[in-house]
This record gives C-alpha cells, structure tokens and sequence, in this order.
C-alpha cells in the first residue's frame, strides 16, 4: 500500500500546480496589484452588504464631522458617511469601465476582422473610424451626454464611442498581416467560407492584443467617467461615483481636503493597478519580447 503524501510534498505539488508556465514571471508589483484591485472589486461588489451606513441618508446635524467611531472617514457637507460613499462609488465607475471595455472590443473586433480581411470595404470603414479619432474623446463624451442628458448609459456611450475606433485599428493591423499567411491561403483555396476563416483562423491572432487593450481601456474609462462626472456633464449627482464625490467635495476642499483624497485615492489605485496588469499581460503574450528575453 503506497504511503500517503507528506506535507511538504503536498505544498510542493501546491505550488508546483499554481507555477506560471515558463518564461511567465511575475514581479511584486503585479501581484500588488492584482491584490489591490481585488480588494477593490471585493469592496464595490459587495458595497450593499458591508457599508456601515446608507450613503444617501442625509444627516444634517452631522455634517463636515471628522474621522470617528461612527464615521470612520467622516462625514460630508451633507452629513453622508464619506467611507459608506467612497465604497458603493466604486460600483458604478467599475461598472461603466468593464462594459466600455467589453463592448468597444467586441464591436471593434467585428469591424476591424472586416476591414482588414475585406480591401473593398477597408477604405471605408478606416475614413469613418479616421473621422471619428479626430474629434478628442472628452468634448466628444460630453456631447454625446450633453444631448442625452446624465445617466449611466449615456456616459458609457459616449466613453465607449471614442473607444471603438482603436481596436479596429488595432485588429486591423492584426489581420492585414495574418491573411498573408499559408494557412489562410490555404484555407481560402480549399472554398472555407469567409465566417469560417475569420473566425477560426484570423479572430484568434487578435485575442493576445485585444486583452491588453481591454485594460487600457478600462482604465481610460473608468477616468473619464471620473473627469465627467467632476465636470458635471456625466453620472446623476444623486448616484455616488468616485467623480461625484470629488466634484461635491471640492466646495469645501480648504476646509476639509479628505472629501477629495479618499476617493482619488481610490480612483487613482484602481487605474494604477490595472495598468500594471495590462503591462504585465502585454510582457506575457507579446512573442517578440520572448524571443528577445529569451
């Protein structure tokens, strides 16, 4: 009868099943910041649960009060708790900045496997994506909510638009290269439909670039949902976001400073980690810097 494993040799197999693949290495600021945006996605998540206050009660006796017991981070120019709103803000500016993500990526996607396998349809498909890049992302944001008025999803339109025409760019690049190859020829001569050949052999060369785009881009939404927000053209006011926060807060910086450091300090870890993520997964998956590490 073989003997059971000891325990060393089981936290060996442990960590042995949990080792990246080789040539993966992981640095302390990586794995820094995936706890950190763990934490922080745990924290918003989980807001309606863990928060010791409502953020939206109004407590008119209680307001501009310091750090205590009871409000940990203090309490607003309208008697909010700053701890229970710097929390739950981070739900919507989490939500609007993963969706941005997805949906400029997917759209994007189909559009640049069009323009970059289809010649026809690439010069017009690059002149509306051109025109679209020539309009800066923030007057452009704050139209598109100017004309819809403030709501959640006219800010992640208007952040999402902007968006779109850099990953067909991207994807283009992608399959003007990789339709030159033999096994795209190969399949285009053996009568593969064009679905097939974009989506089985094209789409998978794209998914390496599109991932660490995806971060950027969650990144680069989550701060224009802030700066809007700041500037009054985004989120309702009533709805607690990390841009809202400070935009209430900067009445009363002089007086009370931290109505504005917690929650940019939330906003700039979060944007911080997941930039350092998307650093991380480029090193990864890109084969050039392989080749030259290796």
């Amino acid at each position: 009868m073989a003997a059971s494993p000891q325990p060393a040799s089981r936290m060996q197999w442990l960590f042995g099943a949990m080792a990246l693949p080789r040539g993966w290495r992981l640095g302390a600021g990586p794995i820094i910041a995936a706890i950190v945006l763990a934490i922080i996605v745990v924290l918003s998540v989980l807001a309606p649960l863990i928060v010791p206050h409502d953020p939206m009660a109004i407590d008119a006796l209680q307001r501009l009060k310091g750090p205590s017991e009871t409000y940990p981070l203090g309490t607003d120019a309208y008697g909010r708790d700053v701890l229970s709103r710097v929390i739950t803000g981070g739900r919507v500016s989490l939500f609007i900045g993963i969706s941005a993500a997805i949906v400029s990526v997917l759209i994007g996607l189909l559009i640049g496997l069009v323009s970059g396998f289809f010649r026809m349809a690439d010069a017009i498909i690059m002149r509306i994506m051109d025109s679209l890049m020539a309009i800066p992302s923030i007057l452009l944001a704050i139209a598109l909510v100017a004309l819809n008025g403030p709501s959640i999803w006219s800010v992640m339109g208007a952040i999402t638009i902007p968006e779109i025409p850099r990953v067909v760019r991207l994807v283009r690049s992608v399959v003007l290269s990789a339709r030159e190859e033999p096994y795209v020829e190969a399949a285009i001569a053996l009568g593969s439909s064009m679905p097939k050949i974009l989506w089985q052999h094209l789409m998978p060369n794209t998914l390496a670039p599109l991932i660490v785009q995806g971060t950027y881009i969650c990144a680069s939404a989550i701060l224009t949902e802030a700066i809007l927000s700041f500037l009054g053209a985004g989120v309702s006011t009533e709805i607690p976001t990390w841009g809202n926060i400070m935009a209430e807060g900067r009445v009363y910086f002089q007086l009370k400073p931290s109505l504005i450091f917690w929650p940019g300090l939330m906003l700039s870890l979060c944007i911080l980690s997941i930039n350092l993520l998307g650093d991380t997964a480029r090193d990864m998956l890109d084969p050039r810097l392989k080749k030259r590490e290796g």
